[in-house]
Formats: C-alpha cells, structure tokens, sequence
C-alpha cells in the first residue's frame, strides 16, 4: 500500500509555475501566506476553496488531497461495515434495509466489509 501526503498542493501548484501569491489571487485569498498553511496542513481549506484549487490545478479534489482522502475513506468504510452488521440484524424482508444492505456491500465491491 503506497504511502500518500496529506496533500499535493504544493507539487500540483509548482508544476503550473504558480507562486503562492499568484495561488492566492486565484483563489480569492488575501495572500500567499493562506496557500502556505494549506500546502502545509495548519488549515484546511473551505470547500468552495478545494474546488477552486481543482478548477485552477486541473486535478481532482482525490488527486490533490490524497492522504486525507484515504483516511476518509479508511475511516468511512469502518462505520459502513458497523452499520452493516447492525441492519444485517434488522428485519431482511423490509426492502429499505436490503437497499441499505446493497449499498454497504457495495462499497467494498459487494463482499463483507473490511472492519480495519
């Protein structure tokens, strides 16, 4: 399993020949020292600013934020696989639940939740 950044703002902006200032503009920051604490991961930067950043760097928020993504993902599909073992205790005929069911399977391609 590949060990990932936080974050690749700093690689993705270097690569478009993008000073932090310039960074900032684009983004509606006040300055080049914001840009720097989310390229460094003091801040965490609004939603509205990460899609700014996609449309500028021309990357997805998932490519650009990485590391967070797989916490995310590691985190989310842990609670997924705790409400599946919850349902899968509730009534199996109600349709609502075996589409709750679906869902949860399908986010591990349809087989048992990992619990990691």
């Amino acid at each position: 399993m590949a060990s990932h950044l936080h974050n690749y703002l700093r690689t993705y902006r270097k690569r478009a020949g993008l000073s932090q200032v310039e960074m900032a503009l684009l983004l509606g920051c006040q300055s080049g020292a914001k840009v720097s604490r989310y390229e460094h991961t003091a801040r965490r930067p609004s939603l509205e600013t990460a899609f700014a950043y996609e449309v500028v760097l021309h990357a997805s928020l998932r490519d650009l934020f990485a590391g967070m993504y797989r916490d995310v993902e590691k985190q989310t599909r842990k609670r997924a696989w705790q409400l599946l073992r919850k349902l899968e205790s509730a009534d199996p005929a109600d349709p609502r639940t075996r589409r709750k069911i679906a869902l949860l399977r399908s986010m591990h391609g349809g087989k048992e939740l990992d619990a990691r």
